[in-house]
């Protein structure tokens, strides 16, 4: 694992302990309301309105809210191109130049290109939007980083403030690639799924001596994932 890889992973790793601390010990988590959120990122006239938030998004405004942030990633179920198990053809192509200790500069800008055209196609690909920002850092462009880490941050906090990922109060994803996202995330590694009924994922998680007080594994609700999914695709 490279350095940049280690420092950004610690610095997001801390950013969700801290998120999660402070969500369970205030259980002031929230369930998404999806018909509220649909309605208002389709309605031109509401501050969440989509095209609004995703311009701002891109912008690279700094001062948007936790619950922009909650609009914009759950809102994002409700546009045309939202498809959850849809892969961008980029994410593979340099996946060797990922996990090399030391890339060139020329190595770097490649990195670079091939994350903004996988986010092109899925402004939401979490792995994309961190191998992106450890390029920045590694070719020293600190502040467009700090942007960009703030983005991915604030997206990881959306997720996590949709509830503290127990079977009561399970996450909410768009996409399923984002349960896994997130654990790795919290420095943990999945190691067997389980589907709990049809609209509920749990994955178990390695455990060893320095994670023997977190849970065995976490659930994450993909209701509306397969809803949206059967009525855009399967039911055509």
């Amino acid at each position: 694992m490279t350095k940049a890889l280690q420092y950004i992973l610690i610095t997001i790793t801390l950013t969700l302990g801290l998120a999660s601390v402070s969500a369970a010990e205030k259980n002031n988590f929230q369930a998404p309301d999806f018909q509220s959120i649909k309605t208002e990122t389709l309605n031109p006239d509401s501050k969440y309105y989509y095209p609004k938030l995703i311009a701002k998004f891109h912008s690279n405004d700094t001062t948007m809210t936790l619950d922009e942030y909650r609009h914009l990633y759950y809102g994002y179920m409700f546009q045309e191109d939202y498809n959850p198990y849809r892969k961008s053809v980029y994410t593979t192509k340099v996946e060797p130049l990922y996990f090399k200790n030391i890339h060139t500069k020329e190595e770097s800008d490649t990195i670079l290109r091939y994350a903004e055209m996988s986010l092109s196609d899925d402004p939401f690909d979490l792995r994309q939007m961190m191998f992106f920002t450890i390029a920045l850092k590694e070719k020293k462009k600190l502040a467009r980083a700090a942007i960009q880490q703030f983005r991915l941050n604030h997206v990881v906090a959306a997720i996590m403030s949709s509830g503290n990922g127990t079977q009561e109060h399970p996450w909410f994803v768009i996409s399923p690639a984002h349960e896994y996202n997130l654990l790795n995330f919290m420095n943990h590694v999945a190691i067997e799924h389980q589907s709990i009924g049809e609209t509920i994922d749990y994955l178990k998680i390695k455990k060893d001596k320095d994670n023997a007080k977190v849970p065995d594994g976490y659930y994450f609700d993909v209701a509306n994932v397969i809803e949206i999914y059967k009525i855009k695709f399967e039911n055509k």
